[in-house]
């Protein structure tokens, strides 16, 4: 079993914001799989599971806010008995030009505070990240007022087939691996 979380932040006001990109790619997955998200009460978190051939895909949206992921990831990595090379996280990134998408085998935050709440709470960055971007701030926007705007119709129209064309790496990763993965995405 593969352990997918998508990070974003929890509620309407946040929905289809830049900081929530990676919800917005795991909603993707469990679409394709028909398989809806349930409020977890065991974590903070929704969870959803998606199958494909012999491979199982556990589908996870932190209920905690972006800065605080790990708490939600790290628990349900323990109790499912997952390894690092398990789990793949998908976030935003305003590095990377709107709708470029970018997958790493590991490596640090980066400066994302969600990567950073995971990597503190597994006390490790080993780890597939997959990065979608958002694009960079104008120079007279904060930084935070950035990643939680929405997007332009124009950007949104390029994020919507990113999200997609994110959802076919997450599985070239699992069927392929990430090496093949991350030649054939990564551009």
């Amino acid at each position: 079993m593969w352990l997918v979380a998508g990070l974003g932040n929890p509620g309407k006001r946040y929905e289809r914001t830049r900081h929530n990109v990676g919800f917005d790619a795991v909603e993707e997955l469990a679409r394709r799989g028909g398989q809806p998200f349930r409020r977890s009460w065991r974590f903070p978190g929704q969870l959803a599971e998606v199958r494909e051939d012999a491979h199982r895909l556990l589908l996870l949206k932190p209920r905690t806010y972006m800065n605080r992921s790990g708490q939600a990831l790290a628990p349900v990595m323990r109790r499912k008995g997952l390894a690092l090379s398990d789990l793949i996280v998908i976030v935003d990134d305003t590095d990377l030009e709107c709708g470029r998408i970018r997958i790493r085998r590991r490596g640090g935050a980066g400066g994302h505070n969600g990567l950073k709440s995971v990597i503190a709470a597994l006390g490790s960055d080993d780890f597939i990240r997959l990065r979608i971007g958002v694009g960079g701030r104008p120079e007279e926007r904060d930084m935070v007022d950035h990643v939680l705007s929405g997007f332009a119709p124009d950007e949104r129209r390029v994020v919507d087939e990113a999200v997609v064309r994110a959802g076919d790496a997450v599985w070239c990763v699992i069927r392929d691996g990430v090496e093949y993965a991350m030649n054939r995405y990564n551009g």
